[in-house]
């Protein structure tokens, strides 16, 4: 693990928008796609903002999220609809979208489907993490039901959350998916978030779900 500390949240933006448009570029000297798994939610929208205007082969790059909640594209909560207004404009809006969640369909039923659509852009080639001061990433949250299957060496692809603390299921990445990711970067902001990281070290992944994803990640930290 390597942290990166910026002198505030408008340079780490930028920043890390020409990192993830380097590491992409290289990814796609090697392969004739990429695929690209990015969080939603509030944090990365700054770095989307500069990164969707890298002059890159986008047509050649598949985006998904690292997990979605169960709800329609257009809702608010929806990580979808903050990567394609954020990410996926100017010459990013070429890229290919691949969805983690299928509208009206039970979260369980649909995993084969949604799994159907994610093996072909498998392995991972930049990955793009977010954490919570509980140091869940993507939605594997401590103490849910299934945690230790998605985190596990042998677990699917996807898992469902469902959890007290969130509105509705979501669909996410496992810990192996994440893991694998040949480029791993992690976000944070804020103390509370810096403090929760370094207490994760000390934590098995049970309790601590971002420690199964550390080994060789990028941090990137501004207050």
């Amino acid at each position: 693990m390597k942290i990166q500390e910026y002198a505030d949240r408008d340079m780490l933006a930028i920043d890390v928008a020409n990192e993830l448009a380097g590491d992409l570029e290289a990814a796609l000297l090697h392969h004739d796609t990429v695929a690209f798994a990015v969080p939603g939610g509030t944090t990365p929208g700054s770095i989307f903002d500069s990164l969707c205007a890298a002059d890159l082969a986008w047509d050649r790059v598949r985006v998904l999220p690292t997990d979605e909640r169960c709800v329609p594209a257009d809702h608010e909560r929806s990580n979808e609809r903050l990567i394609r207004e954020r990410l996926l404009t100017s010459r990013a809006s070429i890229a290919e979208y691949v969805p983690l969640y299928v509208p009206g369909a039970d979260p369980e039923a649909a995993l084969p489907e949604i799994e159907s659509l994610i093996a072909p852009v498998l392995p991972l080639a930049v990955l793009v993490l977010g954490m919570g001061e509980d140091m869940h990433t993507a939605s594997l949250f401590p103490g849910m039901e299934g945690l230790a299957a998605a985190l596990g060496g042998h677990a699917p692809t996807l898992a469902v959350a469902r959890t007290e603390t969130q509105p509705e299921p979501r669909i996410t990445l496992t810990a192996p998916v994440l893991d694998g990711a040949l480029s791993k970067h992690l976000i944070i902001y804020g103390t509370g978030k810096r403090e929760a990281l370094e207490h994760s070290l000390s934590l098995p992944p049970e309790e601590a779900p971002i420690a199964a994803v550390l080994s060789g990640i990028t941090v990137h930290w501004a207050e």
